[in-house]
């Protein structure tokens, strides 16, 4: 088998086929045709020499290795990324492309604010801003730059430690109308109607660590800190946010006593060091978020 591939678009559109289950639904992704993407699969099935597919009804079911081969082809996807912005601007100059990841609540109410300031005062920065919670982008060059509320462990990236971010408990004007703000933690827990999270643990974690009980009465379940932002904006419950985003968006402080505290860090892998525009970003994020 010939381990170079003849093209990296076969690969793509092997990606892009296995995260949208259909050809149907991949062809309307990449901008072309059913037949063309089924005839893009077979090419690349035909040069690996094996099944990456099943049809059925529902859709394209991959095989086992058609399973086998995604991490590898997301990586290598990742490392052509990281090719193509590396290619859009010299070195060591302040021209071209960076990719930075942030929490959904960063991406929306914070960073667009920030890089304004920054791609006002250098014209020729293009920014891509990915909006994740993962921990593994910056390895897999999946970004440049991250910003993250936990201290990343892998020695291959550079960190930097800035401001912590307060988190409290909030309610909209219009919630706390209708229903007694609590006088204490135990009231909260046992009566408030708290916004809180779906599958994931970052909450109960947090609780934990400061040794609170988790709400009883939690009136909507969600994984999206900006959905859990907009619910308690629109009225439906107590929930965590930023102090300054919330002050900000007019929502009242519930048990103010009570803070919660996380440490935020800007994060880049240190092959980036030396690449000018990269850095020339990381650096003005450190300085604006301290």
């Amino acid at each position: 088998m010939n381990l170079f591939l003849s093209s990296w678009d076969l690969v793509h559109v092997y990606l892009t086929v296995v995260r949208e289950g259909s050809l149907s639904s991949a062809a309307r992704k990449l901008r072309t045709s059913q037949p063309t993407v089924r005839r893009q699969i077979e090419a690349l099935e035909n040069e690996l020499k094996t099944p990456l597919f099943t049809r059925a009804p529902s859709g394209l079911i991959p095989t086992d290795m058609g399973l086998a081969l995604r991490a590898q082809a997301e990586v290598a996807e990742a490392a052509m990324g990281a090719f193509m912005r590396g290619a859009t601007g010299p070195a060591f100059g302040e021209t071209g492309t960076v990719r930075i990841t942030c929490s959904e609540v960063y991406g929306v109410e914070i960073m667009p604010v920030l890089l304004a300031k920054l791609m006002e005062k250098h014209r020729g920065l293009q920014i891509e801003l990915v909006l994740s919670n993962r921990q593994d982008d910056l390895l897999k060059r999946e970004a440049d730059i991250a910003v993250r509320l936990t201290e990343p462990r892998q020695a291959a990236l550079i960190a930097k430690k800035v401001a912590q971010v307060e988190l409290g408990f909030f309610a909209s004007p219009d919630f706390l109308k209708h229903h007694p703000q609590p006088k204490t933690y135990l009231e909260l827990s046992e009566k408030g109607r708290f916004v809180g999270d779906d599958r994931r643990d970052q909450i109960a974690r947090g609780f934990a660590a400061a040794k609170l009980s988790l709400p009883v009465d939690i009136v909507l379940r969600t994984d999206s800190d900006l959905a859990q932002l907009a619910s308690i904006r629109a009225g439906l419950g107590i929930g965590i946010a930023q102090v300054k985003l919330a002050k900000r968006s007019g929502l009242v402080r519930v048990l103010p006593e009570l803070k919660l505290k996380l440490d935020s860090w800007i994060v880049m892998h240190e092959d980036m060091k030396h690449m000018r525009r990269v850095r020339l970003v990381f650096d003005y994020l450190v300085n604006a978020l301290e």
